[in-house]
């Protein structure tokens, strides 16, 4: 739930604090006031647009800050953690405005793209607008509330992702059959090169190997005669070679230790480098015997080499690349393969994806359509207690088979009869705007009961409604917020009589600059706005009395 709402320079607004409670919140004030700047706060703090008109004259910046309580609240949980936000119990959203209209954005004190503040907010908190009814007469939207109320998350995931399967392979498949003979040409073109690199046939670590073995054979006689000298030099000098000085050496430091004592391990050091050149002599030989100028094997490398260097200069490819571009080949072959056969194999993997697509699709309607059995029966009773007693809703359902798209293959159409003997036609038809706003009332309380939001606003969404109606939908709201925190933005006094608490916003102006101010209001002065809100200007006794009795109904 949204428990603290920091807003800082925002418009006509100078400095807000709200704290925030459980249940049903109710917001009023005079027309102009700023009842919804709030509202258009959080908005801008849970991603919405922004621009520099939203920073407060004269000053360099604009501040939101809103603080969620993440009891209950598992996606938002989840979320958190996964995106590696997650700080405690509680989930702090931050978005800053510069009077240049630069945006940064915060979570848990983290910056963010605007992108993760949007994707989260969505599962912090809920925001229906004053003009979301007119959202109600446009199709998408209509199958967007339906499939929130039937929690279709995960089955319009996977119809969406075969459909896009679906969608690629019929694209690839078209692609190849109308650049088929474009690709012919360019499939003979690689397969020439093709040709010419199997008859190469050069292994993965071939060149390397080659180049070694070719440097090794060209140098093979500096190899013996340089290493020969290194053995004269080392051990078997006539004349003076390295063993046989430190040999001598040896000697006499034994000769200094039996003078000495302390001289007595300088011999044994001495002996172990002996024993090193001893060893590397050995190995001097070792190698020296076994140095074979082959000159068959010359010529195998001398060609293998030249030719290798000679296939890589031709593709434009470094040598040790030769093997991987090879490949690379091969596979551009096998993608521009055109012939019948494949044109065939590609075609029915089209249609089994297609077929994947119309199953995960026919599985989404048959939902949607319970669903929707449903809702008609609750949207209906609901709009018989806003006072459209002879009222009918129906959700139509229609599976076209001939339209698909990412969301199925229906066509979701909300149809109503306001009056009895009227034909059933869709809601933008027939619904004048305060029907409209009290059947999208009645879909957006009936929803929201089953998402799982913890959070609701409604920005006067029962503007139309009055009397009798204005107090069911008070009761309404007052209901919902039992399970889900609600706050609402209204100008009718039963629907703000049934609030559990009651904000009131005013504006006044000093010093030539509007300042708007947002305040709770303890129980003697809800009974007073609530006669300012029966009675207009004129609070009077009877007024005072029936504030009275709207706190004690609710």
């Amino acid at each position: 739930m949204l428990a603290h709402l920091s807003v800082n320079n925002f418009a006509i607004v100078k400095s807000l604090q709200l704290e925030l409670s459980k249940g049903m919140t109710t917001i009023t004030g005079e027309t102009g006031a700023g009842k919804s700047i709030a509202i258009d706060a959080l908005g801008l703090c849970l991603g919405g647009r922004s621009d520099a008109g939203m920073v407060r004259q004269g000053e360099e910046k604009t501040e939101v800050s809103a603080a969620f309580l993440l009891e209950n609240n598992l996606h938002a949980t989840r979320w958190l953690e996964d995106n590696e936000l997650l700080d405690g119990g509680e989930c702090i959203l931050r978005r800053t405005i510069s009077k240049e209209g630069r945006s940064r954005a915060f979570i848990n004190g983290s910056p963010v793209p605007l992108s993760q503040l949007k994707s989260l907010g969505q599962l912090l908190i809920n925001i229906h607008g004053q003009h979301a009814h007119h959202q109600l007469m446009k199709s998408d939207y209509q199958m967007a509330m339906l499939d929130q109320y039937a929690g279709h998350l995960n089955l319009l995931k996977s119809t969406r992702n075969a459909y896009q399967a679906w969608r690629q392979a019929d694209n690839h498949l078209k692609e190849l059959r109308e650049n088929s003979q474009q690709n012919q040409a360019q499939k003979q073109l690689l397969e020439y090169q093709i040709k010419e690199l199997n008859e190469l046939s050069i292994g993965e670590e071939e060149y390397e190997d080659l180049e070694q073995e070719h440097k090794r054979l060209s140098n093979s006689g500096e190899l013996a005669t340089t290493c020969q000298q290194a053995i004269e030099l080392i051990y078997e000098g006539e004349e003076v070679n390295a063993l046989g000085i430190l040999q001598s050496a040896n000697n006499s430091l034994i000769q200094l230790a039996e003078l000495d004592e302390r001289l007595a391990e300088l011999p044994n050091l001495l002996s172990e480098a002996i024993i090193q050149i001893e060893e590397t002599n050995n190995e001097l030989r070792t190698y020296l015997d076994s140095i074979d100028v082959d000159p068959g094997r010359m010529a195998y490398v001398e060609e293998r080499f030249s030719k290798v260097m000679s296939m890589s200069r031709k593709h434009h490819v470094l040598p040790e690349e030769l093997y991987k571009h090879h490949q690379d080949l091969l596979q551009q072959v096998e993608a521009l393969d055109c012939s019948d056969e494949k044109l065939e194999e590609l075609a029915n993997e089209v249609e089994n994806q297609y077929q994947s697509f119309v199953a995960k699709s026919e599985k989404l309607h048959k939902s949607r359509t319970r669903y929707a059995k449903e809702l008609n029966k609750l949207i209906t009773q609901s709009m018989h207690e806003l006072s459209m007693e002879k009222a009918q809703f129906a959700i139509e359902v229609n599976n076209t088979n001939t339209h698909p798209s990412p969301l199925g293959m229906d066509n979701v159409t909300f149809i109503v009869s306001t009056n009895p003997g009227q034909p059933m036609q869709p809601i933008a038809k027939v619904a004048s705007g305060g029907e409209l706003s009290r059947i999208s009332l009645a879909i957006q309380v009936i929803t929201a009961q089953k998402v799982d939001t913890p959070s609701l606003i409604f920005d006067e969404v029962d503007v139309g409604i009055s009397g009798p109606t204005a107090a069911v939908v008070g009761k309404m709201l007052r209901k919902l917020g039992e399970s889900t925190q609600v706050m609402c933005v209204t100008h009718l006094p039963q629907v703000a009589g049934c609030g559990h608490q009651q904000l009131f916003v005013a504006k006044n102006t000093k010093s030539g600059k509007t300042e708007t101010q947002m305040h709770t209001l303890d129980e003697q002065q809800r009974v007073s706005e609530l006669a300012r809100l029966l009675g207009g200007s004129q609070i009077t006794e009877s007024t005072l009395a029936n504030a009275k009795e709207l706190l004690i109904a609710a």
